[in-house]
């Protein structure tokens, strides 16, 4: 694992944009169409306002989350939503977004046809991912119904239930992770340092991120 602490977290997400913009130039140097895996909640929304802006052939970038909500596109806890709004704009809008919801009651009646559409894309080229308080990335959560599958499974999708979680999820397996040319992590604050520090001692039963951390980039601001 890499660390790199910055000054403030406005300089950081300008780096980190930067830096996952370069590593998609590279790749498309060697692939016709390549993949970009990215997280959802608030954190990730200022990279995305820089990144969308790169000089880059997005028609041949695919553009997947890291997990999702499993509430329609037009919900204020959308992801899908939030991608849309911050980075599919400006040159990134001719990405192409694989998605990771389709409308059903629950995540595990549309799941095959979801992974079928991500297969043809693997690995992922680059990965964006966050941490919770909890050390979950993604959603692979401690204590979650479906865990042991999302980090040991051969599968490319999870559907996901945790407490704390107000409605199911789906989540891209540890496997499709851990599979990405390029991994960078983004967290903000001390009680998250201190949370990493404490995930890199146990194992990801318990501290779901320290299965993607042996590879990764970790990003850090205190505020």
């Amino acid at each position: 694992m890499e660390l790199i602490e910055y000054v403030d977290s406005d300089i950081m997400m300008v780096d980190v944009a930067n830096r996952i913009a370069g590593e998609l130039e590279q790749a498309l140097f060697h692939e016709d169409s390549i993949t970009l895996a990215v997280p959802g909640g608030t954190t990730p929304g200022p990279i995305f306002d820089s990144l969308c802006a790169a000089d880059l052939p997005w028609d041949r970038v695919n553009v997947v989350l890291t997990d999702e909500r499993w509430v329609p596109e037009d919900s204020d806890r959308s992801n899908t939503r939030l991608i849309r709004e911050r980075l599919f704009t400006g040159r990134a809008s001719a990405a192409t977004l694989l998605p990771l919801y389709q409308q059903a009651d629950a995540p595990e009646e549309k799941l095959n046809a979801l992974a079928e559409g991500i297969a043809p894309h693997l690995p992922l080229s680059v990965c964006l991912l966050g941490m919770g308080d909890d050390m979950h990335t993604a959603s692979i959560f401690p204590e979650a119904d479906r865990l042991n599958d999302a980090l040991f499974g051969d599968g490319i999708l999870y559907p996901m239930r945790a407490p704390g979680a107000p409605e199911p999820r789906i989540t891209l397996s540890a496997k499709v992770l851990q599979g990405a040319l390029s991994c960078h992590v983004v967290i903000i604050g001390e009680k998250k340092r201190a949370a990493l520090e404490k995930a890199i001692s146990l194992p990801p039963e318990e501290a779901p991120i320290a299965a993607v951390l042996a590879d990764a980039v970790v990003h850090w601001a205190e505020v």
